[in-house]
């Protein structure tokens, strides 16, 4: 569930900061950025979301277990937190700066919802992964109406 919240938020996010990857169009107002900010997200949700999902669903869950290890060994249970944390920074390394932001936001979203102190379950699991499909619809959605009305 964290991979499919922190990935959606990464998504929007990068394509907010970096709305034109390609240099091929010119940015001069707010409504170009905003426009070219929306059409850039599905395409960082295509390439982004397997990524989190995968690697940063299995480091996460190594993370969290060394973390558990390690406090259950020092029976310090703070120490679970700081060596998780570290270890998500070491294995969002990977590729420097991007997916050093991705695995910090995976880190953060999944202790806030580890803070709830919910038990999910696989079909709720299961269903978080609408949200990024439902994300990519609406903006590609509003990429087609503009295509289709403004252009």
């Amino acid at each position: 569930m964290s991979a499919s919240v922190s990935g959606t938020i990464f998504a929007i996010i990068l394509g907010f900061i970096f709305p034109n990857l390609f240099g091929d169009i010119s940015i001069s107002s707010i409504h170009e950025y905003f426009f070219a900010s929306i059409s850039i997200i599905p395409f960082y949700m295509m390439y982004s979301l397997p990524a989190i999902l995968i690697y940063g669903v299995i480091t996460s869950i190594i993370s969290d277990k060394v973390g558990d290890f390690i406090s259950i060994k020092t029976k310090e249970k703070k120490v679970e937190s700081i060596v998780s944390g570290l270890l998500h920074i070491v294995f969002g390394l990977i590729l420097i700066w991007l997916s050093l932001g991705a695995a910090m936001l995976f880190f953060i979203t999944d202790r806030i919802m580890k803070r709830r102190k919910q038990q999910y379950k696989w079909l709720e699991a299961i269903k978080s992964l609408a949200l990024p499909v439902v994300t990519w619809l609406i903006f590609m959605g509003i990429v087609w109406v503009k295509d289709m009305f403004l252009n």
